[in-house]
């Protein structure tokens, strides 16, 4: 103990002028934009390979149970696109029309695995090994094989965050499968297989187990991609709609493999949107 006082008393002045250094960087970086940003990029890349020799070899010790889940997947992939096929046959003209429809709806995958995940925060983040290298922009969708993941946060040249649905800011456009009616699925904190969905009124046919879709309201996601599964409902605490306990269908504990959407008009719309706004708050100023 007297060693560590005399180390202190002989080399106060370097400590606090370290201590000083690491409180000026942090305010710099937390309260400036663009230092923030320059630092994100260089940190980026070096805990982003960090998190994915990580991630390496945690796949490597998970290769079995990931093999028999691809093989799985496979199966039940096989089976949808036989029923696919007879659909198509049902249409028989209309068959090139449907095609057609899906190709202008111009959405390309762009593969992504996880290399650092986060389920216990209120603020949850997942980490990707894609950047703008590959392609990666900000507000684009993720999703897995299962359902919604969530949306592209910030992106760096090989590594991006993603802000995941179980995050209290996220906030992602839903409809109750063939019903007509629509909402906003939130999360709340606590535990992440499951969310909720506010302001489904109270007409709609409403049962347990029914599947929750992205509506196609944003520019993000398009319609129709399974989110989560009505676990349990209830009214609102107004008594005017109902609150929707939601399963989700992503498992965010075990979540290895996620596809980005790269929706090659949505930049254009978010960017109409940006200047609608733009033109609203200069006629409220005027």
């Amino acid at each position: 103990m007297r060693n560590l006082i005399d180390f202190i008393k002989n080399h106060y002045n370097w400590l606090i002028f370290l201590l000083l250094e690491m409180v000026s960087l942090t305010m710099l970086f937390r309260f400036n934009s663009y230092q923030g940003s320059v630092a994100f990029s260089s940190a980026n890349s070096i805990v982003g390979a960090i998190y994915q020799g990580k991630s390496n070899i945690t796949s490597f010790l998970s290769l079995k149970e990931t093999n028999k889940e691809l093989a799985l997947t496979n199966a039940d992939l096989q089976l949808q696109v036989l029923k696919l096929k007879e659909q198509l046959k049902k249409f028989g003209a209309n068959s090139y029309h449907i095609e057609k429809s899906l190709r202008e709806k111009n959405y390309t995958l762009i593969g992504a695995q996880v290399v650092q995940n986060s389920v216990n925060k209120r603020d949850n983040l997942i980490t990707i090994d894609r950047g703008s290298a590959d392609g990666i922009k900000e507000d684009m969708g993720v999703v897995s094989g299962n359902g919604v993941v969530g949306v592209v946060y910030m992106v760096g040249p090989h590594y991006s965050v993603v802000m995941p649905i179980i995050s209290v800011h996220s906030s992602v456009s839903c409809e109750v499968e063939k019903t007509g009616c629509f909402g906003y699925l939130k999360w709340l904190g606590g535990d992440c297989r499951y969310a909720y969905m506010e302001d489904v009124p109270l007409y709609a046919d409403i049962k347990k187990n029914q599947w929750i879709l992205t509506s196609g309201y944003s520019a993000i996601f398009p319609a129709g991609i399974p989110v989560g599964r009505i676990a349990s409902y209830d009214k609102s605490p107004d008594g005017v709609s109902y609150r929707l306990v939601v399963e989700l269908s992503s498992d965010f504990v075990g979540l290895r493999d996620v596809c980005v959407l790269d929706n090659h008009h949505t930049h254009g719309q978010l960017e109409l949107l940006e200047a609608a706004k733009d033109s609203l708050d200069l006629i409220k100023n005027q």
